[in-house]
């Protein structure tokens, strides 16, 4: 099992990475939410999990152990697989998720697109007695904010990995940019977008 990946970040896009180590080039899945913690290095260490099914090998990365441990949960519960779980940590925190399974917030998990009202109730029934061991701890990054234009290519091409189809995500993005007159982040678009 390869638990983490320390080395130079040569590919960056809210998605995915490619962490250059030794030569080799690891191309990791991320969520909008390591995105925001790793945007702006050059290097940086990620948190792994290998995926193996029968037709490819994939890898997760996460900033934080604590993120991981969630994908982790998220993936062991009937009917959520990585891309749900990937889907679900790029709208939700750790901490919005801890608090949504606490208080039994089906409205909140639900928001996420492909999370519909039983996945919701399923994650709740599966996670909430975990929920008590999190040590999740409020975390504040500074977003790099863009011009909208510039980072609706971005989302979008983030969207369609997140298994979105096309017509729908720039829907979704577009509903977004026409309710914020100000800057977004590209995370921000893309969780906005997620949640529409």
């Amino acid at each position: 099992m390869i638990a983490y990946i320390a080395g130079s970040l040569t590919h960056k896009a809210p998605t995915q990475v490619i962490i250059d180590v030794g030569g080799l080039g690891y191309e990791v899945q991320i969520s909008a939410q390591t995105y925001t913690h790793i945007k702006n290095y050059t290097e940086s260490k990620l948190f792994t999990h290998l995926h193996i099914t029968q037709d490819a090998h994939t890898l997760y990365g996460f900033a934080t152990p604590e993120e991981k441990k969630w994908f982790l949960h998220l993936v062991a519960v009937n009917g959520v697989g990585p891309r749900m779980g990937i889907a679900i940590l790029s709208s939700l925190t750790p901490e919005e998720l801890t608090y949504a399974i606490q208080h039994r917030n089906v409205a909140t998990l639900s928001t996420v697109r492909g999370v519909g009202p039983k996945v919701a109730q399923r994650i709740i029934l599966e996670l909430s007695a975990r929920v008590g061991t999190s040590d999740a701890k409020a975390s504040e990054i500074a977003s790099e904010v863009i011009h909208p234009e510039s980072i609706s290519g971005q989302a979008l091409t983030a969207l369609v990995k997140l298994g979105i189809a096309k017509g729908q995500a720039e829907k979704s993005i577009g509903q977004v940019l026409k309710g914020h007159t100000g800057a977004l982040s590209v995370e921000t678009l893309i969780k906005l977008a997620l949640k529409n």
